[in-house]
């Protein structure tokens, strides 16, 4: 029960920080409209390793930029089936930027994740995750992505090696 609060705390926070962050960027006046003040993912994701096999799932995410053209930060929230429950990674990507067109932008960004698994082996442990992001803005506050990942756990004493990829829509306000 202790690990669904923890679980249901998180998702929490990652849906009102945000919003939180949003109001203040407005405010403060860094809303340009060059660049989106934040930006909500929302889409697929799969899982690969060599001990669990292909695993599907969905991911939410938002960014936001502190340091114009040098730093975007994400926090994201995915949940991958398992077959014998869910599990639960919530990651914060540090990502170096560049913007190679009016409409598509690629990003660099590596992170700490934390990840929950749930069912009869539930257990919490953590990780490492670099991405590569691959951004399309056809419009100005739509577009959609592609993040393939690499991610390094550490569980059970051992450390498990696999990789994910995510596409989906892209919301910029």
């Amino acid at each position: 029960m202790q690990h669904i609060r923890t679980v249901v705390v998180i998702v929490g926070l990652c849906t009102l920080w945000p919003m939180v962050m949003l109001a203040q960027t407005v405010e403060r006046g860094k809303a340009s409209d060059d660049d989106h003040a934040i930006v909500f993912e929302l889409g697929a994701a799969g899982d690969w390793s060599s001990e669990d096999g292909a695993r599907p799932g969905g991911t939410f995410a938002f960014e936001v930029t502190p340091i114009e053209q040098w730093l975007e930060l994400e926090i994201g929230v995915t949940a991958i089936h398992t077959g014998h429950g869910i599990e639960v990674p919530v990651d914060v990507l540090f990502k170096k930027p560049w913007r190679l067109s009016p409409t598509f932008e690629f990003m660099i960004g590596v992170g700490p994740e934390l990840i929950h698994e749930t069912g009869p082996e539930a257990s919490t442990y953590w990780g490492l995750s670099s991405v590569l992001d691959f951004m399309f803005w056809p419009r100005k506050d739509v577009g959609w992505y592609v993040e393939p990942a690499y991610e390094v756990t550490r569980r059970d004493g051992t450390s498990h090696h696999g990789f994910g990829i995510a596409v989906g829509l892209l919301i910029g306000r």
